[in-house]
C-alpha cells in the first residue's frame, strides 16, 4: 500500500498560490510586492508569506532587494537570452532520456497532458482575458514530456526554469497581435507525435526550436518589460 501523501502545511500553500499568481501573469514583473497586503488576502501570518516569497527568490521568480523588500522578478532582453540559453542546455540533458525511456504509463500521461491543452484552447471564456487554464495545461503538457527523465534535479531544474520563462510567455501572448499568433497548436501536436514515436532526436530538436522561436519573437518585438513602482 502507499501512504498516503503528507499534507501541506501553510507555507507550502501560500508559496504554491504565490507562484501561481506569478506564473500565470497576475502579479506584474518588476512590481513591489507587499507582504502586510497579502498575508491579509490569503489570512496568514506576515512570517509564512515572508517564507514563501523567500523559496520563490530563490527560484528566480522573485528578487529580494537589501532596505528594499521583495519585486516580482524584473523581465529583460538580457535575462531572457541568458535563461533561453540555460533552458536549451538542460533541456538537452533531461529530454531525450524521457522520450527514449517512457513507459507505457509515461505514454498515457503525455497524451492525457496533451488532451487537456487542446480542451483549454478550446474552452477559452473570454479572448481578451488571460487564458489561466491554457497555461496550466501547458505547464502539464512539458512538465509531462520530460517526466521519465531519471534524475529528480535535472527534473526539479527543468521545472524551475519553466516556470521562470512562463513569465516571458504570458507577458508575450498579451504584447502579440492577434494576426501574428504562431501555431503553437501545431508545435505541440509535433512534440507529441515524436514523444510517441520515441523519436528522441526529433523530440529534442522540436523543443530547441519551441523555446528558441519563443524567445526570438520577444526580441523582435522588444517585449520583455519591467514595472515601475
Amino acid at each position: 500500500m502507499q501512504p498516503a501523501p503528507k499534507p501541506r502545511t501553510r507555507v507550502e500553500d501560500v508559496y504554491q498560490r504565490l507562484k501561481d499568481d506569478i506564473c500565470l501573469g497576475r502579479l506584474v514583473p518588476g512590481s513591489r510586492f507587499n507582504l502586510g497586503e497579502y498575508s491579509k488576502l490569503q489570512g496568514v501570518s506576515l512570517t509564512v508569506v515572508r517564507e514563501a516569497a523567500t523559496r520563490l527568490s530563490s527560484e528566480r521568480l522573485m528578487q529580494l532587494s537589501p532596505q528594499q523588500g521583495f519585486r516580482i522578478w524584473p523581465l529583460s532582453v538580457p535575462d531572457l537570452l541568458d535563461l533561453t540559453r540555460v533552458r536549451i542546455d538542460v533541456e538537452r540533458l533531461a529530454l531525450p532520456e524521457s522520450v527514449s525511456d517512457g513507459d507505457l504509463a509515461w505514454e498515457a500521461s503525455v497524451v492525457s497532458a496533451h488532451h487537456s491543452l487542446a480542451g483549454a484552447v478550446r474552452s477559452r471564456p473570454d479572448p481578451a482575458t488571460p487564458n489561466y487554464a491554457w497555461l496550466e495545461a501547458h505547464a502539464r503538457f512539458h512538465c509531462a514530456l520530460a517526466a521519465a527523465c531519471s534524475s529528480p534535479l535535472l527534473r526539479q531544474l527543468r521545472q524551475q526554469l519553466f516556470d521562470s520563462a512562463e513569465l516571458y510567455r504570458h507577458w508575450s501572448a498579451a504584447a502579440e497581435p492577434r494576426r501574428d499568433r504562431r501555431p503553437i497548436a501545431r508545435e505541440h501536436q509535433a512534440l507529441l507525435d515524436a514523444a510517441l514515436a520515441h523519436d528522441a532526436e526529433k523530440a529534442l530538436a522540436l523543443s530547441v526550436e519551441h523555446i528558441q522561436r519563443t524567445t526570438t519573437l520577444l526580441v523582435e518585438r522588444n517585449s520583455p518589460v519591467t514595472a515601475g513602482d
